[in-house]
This record gives structure tokens, C-alpha cells and sequence, in this order.
């Protein structure tokens, strides 16, 4: 099993409603075990710039590269690129 979790900083606070619900369209692909997008709470001492999280299960590396293929993930990325800063992904591989 593959962990796929994606952080976002938005441009503006005004966008993280729109950021969430263009995420949200990612959960509507069909490939992943788990998926699930959330506001950071930012209750950390140290670091709190993530505005967003994206979390989701893949079985296998094919059933993640068949979600990044489908439409919907380029329709999510169109919404949500402008209107975010920074985005930082990591592929893990569950234990």
C-alpha cells in the first residue's frame, strides 16, 4: 500500500474554501482505498504554514498513477493551482 499525502499553502486565507472544495474532486476518482482532504488545525509550536492536506491509500504504485491519469486530477490541479502557493507531495510506502 502507497500513502499519498500532499500539503498546500494558499495564496490567501479567501482561498481555502475554493482550494478544499477543488481538492475534493480528487475523492471522486476511483482509485484510491482512502482519500480525504483537510484543513490543517495548526496547532503545532514549531511550524503551522500548511494550510491544507490532502491524504489518501493506493493499493500499488499502478492503481496511483491511474489516479493522477484520470481527467478529474487535471480539473482538480486547474482549480487549485492558482489559487495555492506551495504544494509539497510524498509517496509512502505503508508497512
Amino acid at each position: 500500500m502507497i500513502r499519498h499525502i500532499v500539503f498546500f499553502t494558499a495564496k490567501t486565507s479567501d482561498n481555502l474554501d475554493a482550494i478544499c472544495e477543488g481538492l475534493m474532486l480528487l475523492g471522486t476518482i476511483p482509485h484510491s482505498r482512502h482519500f480525504e482532504v483537510t484543513r490543517n488545525s495548526k496547532v503545532d509550536q514549531i511550524s503551522n504554514e500548511i494550510d491544507v492536506v490532502v491524504y489518501a491509500e493506493f493499493e500499488d504504485a499502478a492503481a496511483l498513477a491511474a489516479y493522477k491519469a484520470h481527467p478529474t486530477y487535471a480539473e482538480a490541479t486547474e482549480r487549485v493551482r492558482p489559487l495555492r502557493e506551495w504544494r509539497f507531495s510524498a509517496d509512502v510506502p505503508a508497512k
